[in-house]
C-alpha cells in the first residue's frame, strides 16, 4: 500500500544539508498537510562521538511512545551511510499509523535509495536504543548474505516468472492519500467471486513489496470445517468464501472474510504484523469497490482451526431468547 504523499522542498533541502555535514548525526521527518516534512536536524557537539551515544543524547529524547516519525541516521562511515527508521509505535492514531507505514518506501525514493544502506520498522522506543540496534543487527546477521551475482540471478528468474505467468499489477485508489498494489489475477479472482463463478478466494501480501497476491488454490470447500484445512496454518491470509448451507429449513449463501495470523516464526517479524492489519481494509474495501462484493460476516483470529461450524453458524444464527409474557395470577375463587 503506497500513499500520494510527496517530500516537501524543505525536506530536500535539509537531507541535502545532512549529506554535506558530517557533523550532523540525523534528521527527524513527518507527515503535515499531505507532505513529508523535517522536523528536526541532530548535530553531534562531539565529532568523534559514537553512534551509540550519539543515539543515547540526540535520538532517545524526541522519541514518544504515541506519535509515529521518520528517522534518517547517520550509521557508517562509507557510502551509503544512512539508515531510513520507520518508527509506528502501536498506540499512535489509527490513521497517523496507515499513513506513515504507507509513505516510508516514498521517503526513501524521494530521498535517492542510494543513500541509504538499510531501512528499518520500528514498533517500540526500546528498538531505537543502542542495544535495540543492536538486537537487529545480531538478527540481520543470521541471513546469509547474497553475492552481488546471486542477486542479479535473482532478479532475473523472479523476471522470467513474471513474464511467464503473465501477471502484472496495478494500483487500487483507495482514498485521497492511499493506493493499493493488487495483481490483476488477483482481481480477477475476486471479480470472479463476485459473479458466483468461484467460491473462494485466497489473498496474501507480499510483504517486500506491499502488493497484494493471489493464493493459487482450486479447493472447492463445501463445510466450515473443509475451509479450515484449506487456509494456512503457517502464514497470513486474507480469505473470502462463499458459505452455502442450510440452518432452519432455509438456505443461504452467506459471503464470509475471515483474516487469519498465526504465530509462527514467519509472522513475528514488526513489518508483518504491521502491515497485514493496515492492509485488511484496504483488501476489504478494494473487494467491494472494484469488484462489488459484499461481505455479509467478518472473522479474525490467529490460527485457523479457531474457526468452527458452531461459531460459524452463531454468529450467522444467533440464537434469540423468547420471553414469555407475564401471566396474572387468577383470582381465588374462580
Amino acid at each position: 500500500m503506497q500513499s500520494g504523499i510527496s517530500a516537501s522542498q524543505e525536506l530536500v533541502s535539509q537531507f541535502n544539508s545532512l549529506l554535506d555535514t558530517p557533523s550532523s548525526f540525523g534528521l527527524l521527518v513527518t507527515i503535515s498537510k499531505e507532505e513529508l516534512h523535517p522536523l528536526k536536524l541532530l548535530t553531534s557537539s562531539s565529532p568523534g562521538a559514537s553512534f551509540a551515544s550519539n543515539v543515547d543524547s540526540l535520538l532517545t529524547p524526541n522519541i514518544k511512545s504515541n506519535e509515529a516519525l521518520y528517522i534518517i541516521l547517520r550509521r557508517y562511515s562509507e557510502a551509503p551511510a544512512f539508515v531510513a527508521v520507520t518508527y509506528v509505535p502501536d498506540t499512535a492514531p489509527v490513521r497517523q499509523k496507515m499513513l506513515f507505514a504507507s509513505t516510508r518506501l516514498t521517503l526513501v525514493r524521494e530521498l535517492g535509495t542510494e543513500h541509504f544502506r538499510e531501512t528499518i520498522f520500528a514498533t517500540t522506543a526500546a528498538e531505537l536504543t543502542p542495544a535495540g540496534f543492536d538486537k537487529h543487527d545480531a538478527h540481520t546477521a543470521l541471513d546469509a548474505p547474497l553475492t552481488e551475482e546471486e542477486k542479479s540471478l535473482g532478479e532475473v528468474k523472479r523476471a522470467e516468472q513474471e513474464a511467464g505467468s503473465g501477471t502484472g499489477v496495478r494500483e487500487i485508489h483507495l482514498s485521497k492519500n492511499l493506493n493499493m498494489p493488487i495483481s490483476d489475477d488477483a482481481l480477477e479472482a475476486l471479480q470472479q467471486f463476485a459473479s458466483e463463478s468461484r467460491q473462494l478466494v485466497m489473498l496474501k501480501i507480499n510483504v517486500e513489496t506491499e502488493s497484494v497476491q493471489l493464493v493459487p488454490d482450486n479447493s472447492n470447500p463445501s463445510s466450515i470445517s473443509e475451509l479450515v484445512q484449506t487456509i494456512s496454518s503457517t502464514e497470513p491470509r486474507f480469505t473470502f468464501y462463499r458459505f452455502t448451507h442450510s440452518h432452519g429449513g432455509e438456505t443461504s449463501s452467506p459471503v464470509l472474510f475471515v483474516y487469519t495470523c498465526p504465530v509462527t516464526p514467519g509472522t513475528r517479524s514488526i513489518k508483518a504484523r504491521m502491515i497485514y492489519p493496515l492492509m485488511k481494509r484496504a483488501v476489504l474495501t478494494a473487494a467491494e469497490t472494484e469488484a462489488g462484493i459484499k461481505v455479509d460476516k467478518k472473522f479474525e483470529v490467529e490460527d485457523p482451526s479457531e474457526i468452527t461450524d458452531a461459531s460459524v453458524l452463531g454468529e450467522l444464527h444467533p440464537h434469540v431468547e423468547v420471553k414469555k409474557g407475564f401471566s396474572r395470577p387468577k383470582r381465588p375463587g374462580r
